[in-house]
């Protein structure tokens, strides 16, 4: 959550703010804005889709939503920002659309929040939508080259900030060429088959074939952390293993906790034992990252190379069965305290596999707004 104080008397740098801050360029979306007392400074940044706020029936649910986790943010007051690709002031749907999502969101915030202003962002500029005078708001909005030249703006670039173009551009995983990914899901349905080889003989063959499966996270983190490593540097061997590993929810939870600092073997021997022995372990290692009480901010250099490992994946992987890594993916960034990018992760996990639980989980956070635990303590 940021802690940069603008004065929203000067919605230039407000507008010019809120892309580096979401990590994208919005499209035909509603962005509320959390004001906290006394100064006004910026809290919670929060995006829906325009469609979602202004719609007659979903509208007024998504506005009590967004002014619920703005009053969890201590807000004493709130902007709305709507982006829209025409002036709402003179077009007909695309203007009925955004005059019912400033309605709803005003009328669910009056109570807590009082008076709203509602600005929009167009292709081509911006404007405050109550306002009629075109020599204030001209048709089509102030030029959108004002926003270009701000001083928040200038601060963000010169920190290295920058924005993606559409919010799936945030967690945009490249595929790998289609002659890998086939190498790749040669060694991951090979591996299947051995599981269920596994699974026929025993416990003991099963706990063998976890802790190989395992065994490739650990080198393909390995391969990833090499300096001057690509693509190649993974063997489709190791990446159609641990593929394959994934889907196994034991595989999946020991590779969970290989992410968590100070586990040691944890990851391991939960594979040989029997659950009950480990999951008070397994419980703890979770709430370092979930829990106030216990949790730990991520590594930064070690989750760094844990998401490439990830994300190599998920390039070399069969599109469509990506549901475990992209989950894995959605927690670190979660943890990371980047929402959005989560949030994209999360959505293409359940893409692949609808009810894959640890995503519906996670899900369910990022919808509750829920920070990650070392936030929620601070």
């Amino acid at each position: 959550m940021d802690t940069t104080t603008l004065r929203v008397s000067e919605p230039r740098e407000l507008l010019a703010y809120l892309p580096h801050q979401l990590g994208f360029q919005p499209h035909e979306s509603a962005v509320a804005v959390s004001l906290r007392a006394p100064r006004g400074r910026i809290g919670l940044v929060a995006r829906v889709d325009l469609d979602d706020l202004g719609g007659q029936s979903s509208g007024p649910r998504v506005a009590r939503g967004l002014v619920a986790h703005l009053g969890a943010d201590r807000a004493s007051g709130a902007v709305l920002v709507l982006y829209t690709a025409q002036d709402p002031r003179r077009h007909g749907n695309s203007g009925t659309l955004a005059h019912a999502a400033a309605e709803h969101f005003r009328e669910a915030a009056s109570a807590a929040l009082g008076d709203v202003t509602v600005w929009v962002v167009t292709a081509t500029g911006y404007l405050r939508l109550d306002c009629d005078d075109l020599g204030c708001c001209p048709a089509g909005g102030r030029p959108a080259r004002e926003l270009e030249s701000t001083a928040v703006g200038a601060h963000m670039v010169l920190a290295g900030s920058c924005v993606a173009d559409s919010r799936g551009a945030v967690a945009r995983v490249l595929p790998a060429p289609a002659s890998a990914r086939r190498s790749v899901a040669r060694v991951a349905q090979r591996w299947l088959r051995r599981r269920e080889d596994a699974a026929r003989a025993g416990d003991a063959a099963m706990a063998l074939w976890r802790a190989r499966s395992l065994d490739a996270w650990t080198q393909c983190v390995a391969a990833v952390r090499e300096p001057c490593q690509d693509d190649a540097a993974v063997s489709p061997a190791v990446l159609g293993r641990l593929e394959a590993g994934l889907a196994d929810r034991r595989v999946r939870d020991a590779v969970l906790v290989t992410l968590v600092p100070g586990t040691g073997d944890l990851a391991a021997r939960s594979l040989r034992e029997d659950e009950a022995v480990t999951g008070r372990e397994m419980a703890g290692a979770i709430a370092a990252i979930v829990d106030p009480a216990h949790a730990v901010p991520p590594p930064a250099d070690a989750t760094a190379v844990h998401a490439q490992a990830l994300e190599r994946l998920v390039a070399h992987g069969r599109r469509g069965s990506q549901a475990p890594a992209l989950t894995l993916l959605a927690l670190l960034a979660w943890w990371q305290g980047d929402g959005v990018r989560a949030s994209v992760l999360v959505e293409r996990a359940r893409a692949h596999e609808a009810g894959y639980r640890l995503a519906v989980l996670l899900d369910d956070v990022l919808t509750a707004a829920m920070p990650p635990g070392w936030a929620a303590g601070r």
